[in-house]
């Protein structure tokens, strides 16, 4: 007896892998599992403003590097400068140039953030030790005693960090610490005193997001080294950690601007919170990161609208098999009930049903007529064919007539397939009846109705068409049913009266 152990496991191997690769794509790619997902993204807008002195000018600018929030789009408004944009990925910087610059210029950048749900911040690489700071002399004995005092209470350069941060912030300092903070910002006087010690420390520069918010500055934090991680401080309040709505802009440790040329330069930012579409972001993403190259999106539209519907086959042709093999059901034509529900689909349920009913009892009368004249088959299908689509023309034109638009929808009836069935039901009825016809007309029609309310659902688009993985699954379902060769469901009626017994 052959063993059907090997197709048990092609069926596994293709069940698992259409999951996989689904899931995969879902997480690695963002692309969301429901439609109509939608998503918060952040328009931030930076002014750049300098006098110049009638010099070349030249203006380097910081751009966002924080790995919590994703670059949608970004570009810039320069009229008259040369813009180059830099793609090192610790220090992306915008720089604009221009041979002669006079009097007020402004320079803006704008781009479209999306949260990543990501919140800490991996070092690619371990930090050198940095160059211990050297205290002026007037400040150098309280600088001691505070950072002595703090570094017997600590254990860890993190621990060091969090108390140092504290007596910052306390409501009692000391007098050495308000001597030192009045002559020092807290931002610089906590990353001096964590260099003292050989932490490794940077300034960093955050900008809080907030709705509707313009002419906002640039906030100065401190990022602190521990175990290959970044955690970040703020000396002003005291308070560690980031939330959800800060957006770290510059993170190179180096000046956010700079501008040569120019005098009396600043920088304003402008904000605005909008939610776009989830898959319409996923799919800017994976174009921005070039991971297009096996995906549908890709293809014109033309095309992927064409792929739409034909990648919505698979789910008719699953419904069919599992209604004719488990449950036992008899349509006209294997499936033809599937070719039926991609009529449906453009037609509407209702005006679908009505139409279909209407030409196949009108091609049946006609087919009747046509089987006195002892035609040959192909003439026969032929002269149906024509006579189908005659049917078609004359219903169309009535329902333009009478203002019925829907009835303009039923052009999209395969017509081949009409013809086919008309001649498929006219001889049943006369080897078999009509109870035969009947029943095997409604089968088609219940099919095609229950394969089309699967083929119209939303989430059933968006699925076939975004995770093509899916169509592993069902291929390995179609598979597993093949093998079935029990009673149909239909079919356990006959043992009710046993049951009775």
């Amino acid at each position: 007896m052959h063993s059907k152990k090997p197709f048990y496991i092609l069926v596994a191997l293709l069940f698992i892998s259409g999951i996989a690769a689904s899931v995969y794509r879902g997480i690695e790619h963002n692309v969301p599992f429901l439609p109509g997902k939608q998503i918060q993204s952040w328009a931030v807008d930076a002014k750049v403003s300098f006098q110049g002195t009638g010099e070349p000018a030249e203006v380097s600018f910081s751009l966002p590097n924080d790995p919590a929030f994703e670059v949608l789009v970004e570009n810039a408004s320069s009229p008259g400068y040369g813009l180059t944009i830099s793609q090192d990925k610790q220090d992306r910087r915008a720089l604009w140039s221009v041979r002669s610059a006079t009097g007020l210029q402004n320079l803006y950048y704008k781009v479209t953030l999306i949260p990543t749900g990501t919140t800490t911040v991996v070092a690619s690489v371990e930090p050198s030790t940095p160059q211990l700071y050297i205290w002026p002399a007037t400040e150098k004995e309280a600088a001691e005693q505070v950072i002595e005092k703090v570094w017997s209470k600590s254990a860890t350069n993190i621990t060091f960090a969090q108390q140092l941060n504290k007596a910052l912030n306390a409501t009692d300092r000391t007098q050495n610490v308000e001597l030192l903070l009045s002559n020092n910002t807290p931002t610089k006087l906590f990353l001096h005193m964590l260099h003292s010690k050989g932490v490794p420390a940077k300034e960093v520069s955050g900008l809080f997001l907030e709705d509707q918010r313009r002419r906002q500055q640039l906030t100065s934090f401190v990022e602190v080294y521990n175990d290959g991680d970044w955690v970040l401080f703020n000396p002003a309040d005291g308070t560690q950690g980031r939330g959800e709505n800060l957006l770290l802009w510059d993170r190179s440790g180096q000046s956010t601007l700079d501008v040569t040329g120019g005098v009396n330069s600043q920088v304003n930012f402008s904000m605005l919170k909008d939610t776009r579409s989830a898959l319409a972001t996923s799919l800017d993403v994976m174009n921005n990161k070039g991971t297009f190259d096996f995906s549908l999106y890709q293809l014109p539209l033309e095309e992927q609208s064409l792929f739409k519907g034909i990648l919505l086959i698979p789910i008719g042709v699953l419904m069919v098999v599992f209604l004719r093999v488990i449950v036992g059901l008899k349509t006209s034509g294997t499936f033809m009930p599937v070719l039926i529900a991609l009529a449906f689909i453009q037609t509407t349920l209702l005006t679908g049903l009505v139409g279909f009913i209407l030409i196949v009892a009108c091609g049946l009368m006609i087919r009747s007529y046509l089987s006195q004249l002892n035609l040959l088959l192909i003439s026969r299908i032929s002269a149906v064919i024509i006579v189908v689509i005659g049917i078609i023309g004359i219903f169309t034109l009535i329902s333009y007539k009478f203002g019925l638009s829907e009835g303009l929808t039923i052009t999209f009836f395969p017509m081949i397939i009409l013809a086919w069935t008309i001649e498929r039901m006219s001889i049943l009825w006369e080897e078999e009846g009509p109870k035969e016809v009947v029943l095997q007309g409604g089968g088609s029609l219940f099919v095609a109705t229950l394969a089309y309310l699967a083929m119209s659902a939303t989430w059933v688009q968006h699925w076939v068409f975004n995770f093509l993985g899916i169509h592993l699954v069902i291929l390995a379902m179609v598979l597993l049913m093949g093998q079935y060769t029990g009673y149909r469901l239909l079919e356990l009626r006959r043992f009710k009266p046993l049951a009775g017994e």
